[in-house]
């Protein structure tokens, strides 16, 4: 076991949730972080939406909502991080207590509500930035009061089009009310259009990420895919959190309202995951996120059709050295397989994944 999982952990799940992770972030600010310091595997370089990415490993939004620790969090060995969920205005989001530890289930259930210092400030901090290595991407969404929801992303993409190296648009936190509707065939087609023609009235083609919830029909799962297929969206994202509580283990607590992570969220995530690559039939790049916490649960999202992966969750629980131990891993299986490609992987698995019930996960 790391130092973090023997001392670390315990110290930091003696304090409040979000204490801990306002801490964390003053940690990442200060330096006193571990450092990826082996010369990159050639071999983990992913090429999508014409961004070169180190390695297929980033770090998903949520953690670092303000645009606060970009540069520290690359430097644990990240190929990319995505700052936000930010929204227009400032907004304190739902009342505390609002996120609650599941140890037993290795879980985190949110219900934050897009806090956001709002797009002012995420845009002054990520001024602040002396490097410019490394993918980041801004992590965009709306108002919980706007009337009119789609209006909020045009304005994000307004405001970070100079700066983003790609934009999320985040339609799946299920703790926006509304929010998730524009997941719905005809919202989410005109909400493209809009992203769309804001991108180009930028003058900078800024590829666009679209964040899906995992909590779908097979009928909505084929809707997002018709839809983005006459789109101009570069990659999906699989998944946000989830509303199910299946298989729980952990107590009471597991009833608080909010969207579940970690550990449990895994098996239907990718799931969807890999129905999503088998509609698409592999033409647009997904990325794989919930549940990932090892190298295992990472190859297994690019085998099943990411070409990329994201994590957070398993961060709050394996450490800060998880992305050392996830890419030392996969280049360990390359060579295991004689593989000179990690996208060689992409999608191998992806038969076996898509067959299953989504009803069973």
């Amino acid at each position: 076991m790391s130092l973090y999982s023997k001392i670390g952990r315990e110290l930091f799940f003696k304090l409040d949730a979000e204490r801990a992770h306002g801490l964390s972030i003053r940690g990442l600010q200060s330096g006193l972080h571990p450092r990826f310091d082996a010369a990159f595997d050639q071999r983990l370089a992913v090429e999508i939406a014409d961004l070169e990415f180190t390695n297929p490993l980033g770090m998903a939004a949520g953690y670092d909502k303000n645009g606060d620790v970009p540069d520290a969090l690359l430097a644990l060995g990240f190929g990319h991080t995505e700052v936000g969920t930010v929204t227009p205005l400032p907004q304190p989001g739902n009342p505390k207590p609002r996120i609650f530890r599941l140890k037993e289930d290795e879980a985190v259930i949110n219900r934050l509500g897009f806090n956001s210092k709002g797009h002012a400030a995420a845009l002054a901090q990520l001024k602040k930035r002396n490097a410019r290595s490394g993918i980041v991407g801004i992590n965009i969404g709306a108002n919980k009061t706007s009337i009119d929801f789609g209006a909020d992303y045009v304005k994000g993409i307004e405001v970070f089009g100079a700066i983003a190296d790609y934009f999320t648009i985040n339609i799946s936190s299920p703790n926006t009310p509304g929010l998730r509707a524009l997941q719905g065939a005809d919202p989410l087609a005109d909400l493209l259009r809009r992203v769309d023609e804001a991108v180009n009235a930028t003058g900078r083609i800024t590829p666009v990420f679209l964040k899906i919830a995992p909590d779908l029909s097979e009928t909505e799962i084929d809707d997002i895919a018709k839809a983005v297929s006459k789109s101009n969206v570069d990659a999906i994202i699989v998944s946000n959190t989830t509303l199910s509580r299946i298989g729980l283990k952990s107590g009471s607590i597991t009833q608080e309202a909010g969207g579940l992570s970690g550990a449990p969220l895994f098996e239907r995530s990718t799931i969807v995951l890999a129905k999503i690559y088998a509609r698409l039939e592999g033409k647009i790049p997904l990325v794989g996120v919930g549940g990932v916490h090892s190298f295992e649960t990472a190859w297994q999202k690019i085998e099943a059709g990411a070409s990329l992966v994201q994590l957070y969750t398993g961060l709050i629980y394996e450490g800060p050295t998880l992305p050392k131990t996830i890419l030392s891993g996969m280049s360990k299986q390359l060579d295991q397989e004689g593989l000179s490609s990690i996208n060689d992987v992409c999608g191998r698995s992806n038969d076996d994944w898509a067959k299953r019930d989504l009803l069973e996960a």
